[in-house]
């Protein structure tokens, strides 16, 4: 006779999950992402921390003022205008019938941008100006300590990058005085409630730009040396892991450093990697000022990569219409980063179509267009994710709610190429700190590498 068994009067702890568990190859990819983000703090530092990182794999810069042969763009190359980068691989017989593989993506997030005369102040204390750049959830930057980040222009014509330590907050009116907040909601005006403090006395912000911008060029810059600048403020807070097994990663500036990480490593990926002689030629470009529309000349809507492939097309011995035919076999594909459905918001979302942290990549698609996704580009991703080993899935907006836009269909409409949006999907979308799952910029990286080899 069996024995009977002995019954615990506590109940059975359930069994740990692992499935949420970042796998190792994610978690490093997550953390260089942290890294790159962390190197990058305006637009101006994320295209030479790509140039950085290309370099040391191989990559050469070319310089847009001198003419380029045959030789200049073969192998790989990089050009950086302002806030914007394109590099690319070109197989040994690039030629004049070679067609292109691009992934494309943009260096700018939203932000409080740093106005002409920016000395502001009340109470005894230093403020600086700013003016709105893109558009931020405006109560993400109060409470929370701020870098400067960006370019200075000098007055001898050179340019420097400033990278500041936390020197600023936006400090939100206390509870006490503002009793209707939580009953009410947060009511800020830009002009008035988004001036950040930076001490106690006068303090000239020109002097602590040129006194960092010192450190980083080498050489002693003064304050009067600066006649203009371009430099956004942007959260202090390192990147870093969280979650009950560290599945989720919070950062500033994921929208979209997050794509744009992905394309420098993919592109990295294939040019060690061996291809064919026949291979298109792998390209990736980082606009700079998606945020605010990209009508710039480093923006998708500027000229910046049609310069660039046409003056690699006609060195390999192309003429308008070989260009014109190799387009038409080309394709191009837009990483931005999308939104995941909110738990806490479920009726913002498509009800069929769910997008979920962790899930891989989306293909985003919009009836009107704002995203340039058709069945031929979703049938081309979703080849590369397949051979990748790479789970792919689908955002489309409630059709109650209006759909954002990307560099996707401005490439589509300047180039005529086939173009793809996808992107991984946020939490925080647009907050000064930003959330995604740890596993996804990995499987972001993977799909691009196989996307770019064609």
């Amino acid at each position: 006779m069996t024995p009977t068994a002995r019954r615990s009067s506590a109940p059975a702890r359930p069994t740990r999950s692992t499935a949420s568990r970042p796998s190792p190859e994610a978690r490093e990819a997550a953390l260089d992402l942290g890294a790159f983000v962390t190197a990058s703090p305006s637009s101006f530092h994320a295209a030479r921390e790509a140039a950085r990182r290309l370099e040391e794999a191989g990559f050469t810069a070319l310089d847009e003022a001198l003419d380029w042969t045959a030789e200049d763009v073969a192998g790989e190359k990089y050009v950086i205008r302002d806030g914007a980068i394109i590099a690319w691989s070109a197989p040994k017989k690039a030629s004049a019938t070679s067609t292109w593989r691009i992934v494309g993506s943009h260096t700018d997030s939203p932000a409080l941008k740093l106005k002409p005369n920016p000395e502001y102040g009340g109470e005894g204390l230093s403020q600086v100006g700013v003016e709105i750049y893109g558009g931020p959830l405006l109560n993400s930057w109060l409470d929370r300590e701020l870098r400067l980040a960006g370019q200075l222009a000098l007055r001898d014509g050179s340019t420097v990058l400033v990278d500041t330590p936390p020197l600023l907050r936006v400090p939100q009116l206390a509870v006490h005085l503002d009793r209707g907040v939580n009953a009410e909601g947060l009511k800020l005006d830009p002009q008035r409630h988004l001036q950040p403090v930076l001490g106690i006395g006068p303090v000239d912000v020109l002097e602590i730009l040129a006194e960092h911008a010192s450190e980083a060029a080498g050489r002693d810059i003064v304050a009067e040396e600066i006649v203009g600048f371009d430099v956004v403020t942007v959260d202090a807070q390192a990147p870093a892991l969280f979650g009950a097994h560290e599945e989720f990663l919070a950062s500033a500036r994921l929208d979209n450093l997050s794509s744009m990480h992905a394309e420098v490593q993919a592109l990295i990926t294939v040019a060690g990697s061996s291809r064919g002689a026949d291979a298109p030629i792998a390209m990736m470009v980082a606009n700079d000022h998606e945020e605010v529309g990209s009508a710039t000349r480093s923006g998708a809507g500027g000229p910046f990569l049609e310069d660039v492939l046409v003056r690699v097309h006609e060195a390999l011995g192309g003429t308008d219409a070989t260009r014109r035919r190799a387009f038409s076999g080309s394709l191009v594909l837009s990483a931005d980063a999308g939104h995941a459905a909110h738990p806490n918001y479920p009726e913002r979302h498509d009800p069929v179509t769910r997008p979920r942290l962790g899930a891989g990549p989306m293909l985003k698609i919009n009836a009107q267009q704002r995203y340039a996704t058709d069945a031929v580009g979703i049938a081309a991703f979703v080849q590369a994710c397949e051979e990748a080993g790479v789970p792919h899935q689908h955002f489309v907006s409630s059709n109650a709610m209006p759909c954002g836009s990307t560099i996707g269909p401005i490439t589509a409409t300047r180039l005529g190429i086939t173009t793809i949006d996808v992107g991984i999907t946020l939490l925080s979308m647009h907050s000064a700190r930003e959330m995604c799952a740890t596993e996804d910029p990995i499987l972001l990286q993977r799909a691009c590498a196989v996307f770019l080899r064609g």
